[in-house]
């Protein structure tokens, strides 16, 4: 019993291994590759379960899908001779493995040097003819565009097809930046300088300007009183002159009895005259009405 067992459970076993070792799977991401002997037989791209022949031939697996490649930092000169330092990312696709396979090998990572070789000098090529100012404005997808459109051409003998180009990042060099810095500051300097002289020199024309609208006015203004001040004094001269007219000897008492007012009305004047004098005579006696 145990000798019929013993055969067909080696039998089972062999089997199992001729049977993984023949059948192989392609999912809906992959590409593959069936190679006996370092030569391509075949490729395959549908997904499922398919057969190889078992210990003789062998599978090489591609992805379908968006690969991405950073590259190293890249030191540009532009068209306007200023330099910079590039980052840059690479977005590819294998299009034909068994290109990709004789050009590169088996391994997807070696495309690393070949695209980072094509991408730099493409770089070098269409930023060489434009300005800084380009790579910093709206113009800087046309620039990508163009240099996506080169890279892709050269890299189609490859079996990929490039998907996108794009700088990552972009930095002047050091000893450019601080240079950069230090004119900046040196224009912001000038600028403040600038605009702190043209406040200085409003604020001066201001002031100017209002105290010759002071003066101006104080001059309207005291002409304008004296002016008032001369026509009040008119007319009470007038009016003096016409009371004086109708009644002499009214007029001469309230003439004197306003001198009394303005003289003693604060209390501490002193006057020193002859008890005869006339002008204290209604001080010692009230005046008489005339017309009695």
């Amino acid at each position: 019993m145990n000798r019929l067992t013993i055969p067909g459970i080696v039998g089972l076993v062999v089997l199992a291994v001729i049977a993984n070792a023949s059948l192989f799977t392609v999912s809906q991401t992959e590409q593959v590759l069936v190679v006996q002997f370092g030569k391509v037989e075949r490729a395959v791209e549908e997904a499922g379960l398919h057969v190889k022949t078992p210990f003789v031939q062998n599978v090489i697996t591609f992805e379908k899908r968006l690969l991405a490649v950073e590259l190293p930092n890249e030191e540009v000169i532009l068209g306007d001779q200023r330099r910079l330092i590039i980052d840059t990312f690479t977005v590819f696709r294998i299009t034909d493995p068994l290109q990709f396979y004789q050009a590169i090998g088996p391994i997807p990572d070696n495309i690393r040097g070949r695209l980072n070789s094509v991408v730099t000098g493409s770089l070098r090529r269409v930023l060489g003819n434009n300005k800084l100012l380009d790579v910093l404005s709206a113009d800087r997808e046309h620039i990508m565009s163009t240099i996506r459109g080169q890279v892709n051409t050269e890299m189609q003998n490859f079996g990929v097809s490039i998907e996108d180009v794009r700088i990552r990042r972009a930095d002047l060099p050091k000893e450019n930046t601080d240079a950069i810095l230090s004119r900046m500051q040196s224009e912001r300097q000038r600028i403040a300088a600038q605009a702190r002289a043209e406040g200085a020199e409003a604020s001066q024309r201001i002031k100017a300007d209002a105290e010759r609208e002071r003066t101006v006015l104080v001059a309207d203004a005291k002409a304008t009183a004296d002016n008032l001040r001369g026509e009040g004094e008119g007319e009470a001269t007038n009016i003096y002159a016409k009371s004086f007219g109708q009644d002499p000897a009214f007029f001469s008492i309230w003439r004197t009895l306003q001198g009394y007012r303005d003289i003693f009305d604060s209390g501490s004047a002193r006057l020193v005259v002859s008890p005869n004098n006339d002008y204290l005579k209604y001080l010692q006696a009230p005046p008489v009405d005339a017309s009695r």
